[in-house]
């Protein structure tokens, strides 16, 4: 692999996987990845609850985008493709968080 390519994917235990992209700004790439660990968290409870995990992939796949670890290459992106990638990710991510504060706190208030 050259320099390039060493920058681009990680290997483990054989399998290239997308590196996030270097260009990501400290807050934002900070922000996406504590939606993937929290996505990543609750895929692990709602299958070991015997639930439906696809509400949490999308929020991995949302956050993975997001990062550039999917979708268009990040190194295929001029500067505004990947800040529109990675703010249109944070977006629809803190929506999902907007939505779930909602349904909270329906549940709490017996009278909304």
């Amino acid at each position: 692999m050259s320099a390039d390519e060493d920058a681009r994917w990680l290997v483990v235990n054989g399998r290239r996987w997308r590196r996030q992209d270097p260009d990501l700004p400290e807050e934002a790439a900070a922000r996406l990845l504590s939606h993937l660990g929290r996505g990543r968290s609750a895929v692990r409870a709602l299958r070991k609850d015997g639930q439906d995990p696809a509400p949490a992939r999308h929020r991995v796949s949302l956050a993975k985008h997001g990062l550039g670890e999917r979708g268009t290459p990040w190194w295929e992106q001029d500067a505004d493709e990947k800040e529109h990638r990675w703010q249109e990710a944070l977006a629809e991510l803190d929506r999902l968080d907007e939505d779930s504060d909602d349904e909270d706190s329906d549940d709490k208030d017996p009278g909304a």
